[in-house]
């Protein structure tokens, strides 16, 4: 293990993670630890895995962090936390293989060499034996590495979320064109009411000023106090994050008489458009709509990205042409009986997944047999 991502250059994580997916490059990662948002007083202490080469430089890294608790995953095990407690065992601290703050499916071994991947995934095993761990857990799964921790053994939990898929669409009315006439209808009606008296801006790189962070951050911290009572992120954070990874940012802010009033935080993966934060001090019916979703998708089509990834949860992104598309995580429990107990649950829940994603695919606002 480790003494934090800063123990590697960006070249040497690079090599492994690869360029496909900004969250698990040095710069992403870095950037959260530099601006001490995840940390170990933060419950992030990060302890990445690293199995070098014959010449001592990296073919494999593990992303992984000590954890004292189960905020900023979003894939939610408190009630196994309690039941281990209520065993009179400690659940945390808990090894987690993870992005922090950030339910974006990717890789999760990152390989320089693919050949090392069974012994990257011992070597977890080993941090959690070796430091009397309850638990390692990897969420986010980029689905092609989800075989390789079933094969060793490592219990296999199913979600779901919605993304938006480009079937080579010219532009928005394409798009459109794609849907049934009813939801062609409310969505046209939702872009007209959002973006009436507004205007809107798209930066990215050196275009993103402080000025256009320091409105940003007022929008996340809206949100953010909201959602998880106080922001995970700290406000040097985004500056870092356009300072390392600009050119792959977007930054989306909607203005009323030149001032922003709201704003979607997106980065760019090599066939993807990462939608990951968004705020707004002013309440402008369908603006969440218009910034996080419609705008990603002309983002997307215009550059030619196969889809748009809006984050976790929500089912009302279905009617505006994002599908429910299984996500994955990975869970070592050494214990013989809890264990076994995880495992029923999850079995049951990947049925019950299974079938939720089978009911919201009937209820998707395509067009049905070209109809």
């Amino acid at each position: 293990m480790a003494d934090g991502i800063a123990a590697f250059s960006a070249e040497q994580w690079d090599a492994c993670a690869g360029n496909d997916n900004p969250f698990v490059s040095h710069a992403f990662l870095s950037a959260l630890e530099d601006s001490g948002s995840a940390v170990a007083h933060t419950g992030w202490q990060a302890v990445p895995i690293a199995i070098d080469d014959a010449d001592g430089v990296p073919a494999a890294i593990l992303p992984a962090y000590a954890k004292s608790h189960s905020q900023g995953e979003y894939v939610f095990d408190q009630g196994w936390a309690d039941a281990w407690e209520r065993a009179g065992r400690s659940y945390y601290p808990k090894l987690q293989i993870a992005v922090p703050f950030s339910p974006v499916p990717g890789p999760r071994l990152l390989l320089r060499d693919t050949t090392v991947a069974p012994a990257l995934i011992a070597a977890a095993e080993a941090v959690v034996h070796q430091n009397d761990l309850s638990s390692a857990h990897a969420t986010f799964i980029d689905p092609a590495q989800v075989p390789l921790f079933e094969a060793a053994g490592w219990l296999i939990r199913a979600d779901r979320q919605f993304h938006w898929y480009n079937q080579n669409y010219v532009d928005f009315d394409g798009f459109l064109g794609a849907l049934s006439s009813r939801k062609r209808k409310a969505i046209r009606k939702e872009r007209a009411a959002a973006r009436e008296g507004l205007q809107f801006l798209h930066l990215t790189g050196d275009a993103i000023r402080e000025e256009h962070w320091d409105a940003f951050w007022r929008f996340y911290q809206d949100t953010g106090s909201r959602k998880w009572g106080r922001p995970y992120l700290k406000r040097s954070f985004f500056s870092l994050l356009g300072q390392r990874l600009g050119e792959r940012v977007i930054l989306m802010l909607a203005l009323r008489d030149g001032a922003p009033i709201a704003g979607a935080l997106n980065l760019l993966g090599s066939d993807t458009l990462y939608g990951r934060y968004w705020g707004s001090t002013e309440d402008v019916p369908f603006l969440h709509f218009e910034l996080c979703y419609y705008q990603a998708i002309d983002v997307a089509i215009a550059r030619g990205l196969n889809r748009v990834e809006a984050g976790a949860q929500g089912e009302h992104k279905l009617a505006r042409g994002y599908l429910p598309t299984p996500t994955f995580s990975a869970h070592y429990i050494p214990d013989p009986n809890f264990r076994r107990a995880v495992a029923d649950y999850l079995e049951q829940e990947r049925l019950m997944v299974a079938e939720n994603i089978e009911l919201l695919e009937e209820e998707a606002p395509y067009k049905k047999d070209g109809g």
